[in-house]
């Protein structure tokens, strides 16, 4: 690819930021459609986060991506937001604007694209979400809208709560119920139904990859589909034991993906097909040595 006056230029920042595979996604998408532009990481140190956002937009970047620890901290210096990123307090998606970035939340699109692909909906469905940290708060949400039961489990029952709150509190429903992890069992005694499960915290990362949040066999006896947000390693304890149990185990891949597109999609108003989008993804998994 020749770099000219013309090449637009896109990115992601956070802290850290050198591991991401969305260079990979960006790349292979603009090479497939015939676009003229880069993807570049940008380490942005902390206390760095604002400098960073007007540095960006003076130097006439087009759109970024936003990863840990930044998808909250960046909504004071945007210049608007879309409302459902808003709702949730979380954007990953910066949109070039004529007066500053837009902010959109394309984390929770993807990860209801993943499902969709993978033929699972949480339409009228019991979700248990393990962890009240910033993506199990994106996917509480996530779920909220249309689940017909959420518990959202949580070391800490308190924090559990506070999300659990917030959550009922701004789509004005009595849809999610918070827990302590430790209290699980509390979900098997008299269940008819076989819940959807999503994996929210960061256990079974490596170097701990024998670690589950959860190990009582028992509980997967209950559960039908398990989502493992995590994609290294490719199947997690959570999803062995899913697996095990009879259920439909599932990583994080396909979030990451489907993610990646639709802020593509957004950045360049162009369509991404099927046939694209599985070629990405088959890039993706031999990058994670799958």
């Amino acid at each position: 690819m020749e770099i000219n006056g013309k090449t637009k230029v896109y990115g992601i920042i956070g802290n850290p930021v050198e591991h991401t595979r969305s260079p990979l996604i960006h790349h292979t998408l603009a090479q497939a459609l015939g676009i003229d532009m880069v993807y570049v990481p940008f380490h942005v140190k902390e206390g760095q986060l604002e400098a960073a956002i007007k540095g960006a937009y003076g130097l006439n970047i087009c759109g970024m991506n936003v990863t840990v620890p930044y998808k909250n901290a960046v909504i004071p210096f945007l210049a608007d937001i879309d409302t459902r990123a808003e709702t949730m307090g979380s954007v990953n998606t910066l949109v070039r604007d004529k007066n500053g970035y837009v902010g959109y939340n394309t984390d929770m699109s993807g990860l209801w694209n993943a499902m969709k692909s993978d033929g699972v909906s949480i339409e009228n469905e019991e979700v248990i979400i393990l962890g009240a940290g910033g993506v199990g708060r994106a996917v509480t949400y996530m779920c909220a809208y249309s689940a017909k039961k959420v518990y959202l489990l949580n070391r800490s029952a308190e924090k559990a709560a506070d999300v659990a709150a917030e959550v009922n509190h701004r789509l004005k429903k009595d849809c999610v119920t918070a827990m302590a992890l430790s209290d699980y069992k509390k979900l098997l005694t008299g269940a008819e139904n076989r819940y959807v499960v999503m994996q929210c915290t960061s256990v079974g990362l490596a170097p701990n990859v024998e670690d589950a949040p959860i190990e009582d066999g028992d509980f997967y006896l209950y559960v039908k589909y398990g989502y493992d947000l995590i994609y290294t390693p490719w199947e997690t304890k959570f999803m062995q034991l899913v697996k095990n149990s009879g259920g439909m185990a599932y990583n994080g891949l396909k979030m990451l993906l489907y993610q990646g597109i639709d802020a593509f999609e957004l950045w360049t108003g162009c369509k991404v097909s099927k046939e694209i989008s599985e070629n990405v993804y088959q890039k993706l998994r031999e990058r994670t040595g799958n």
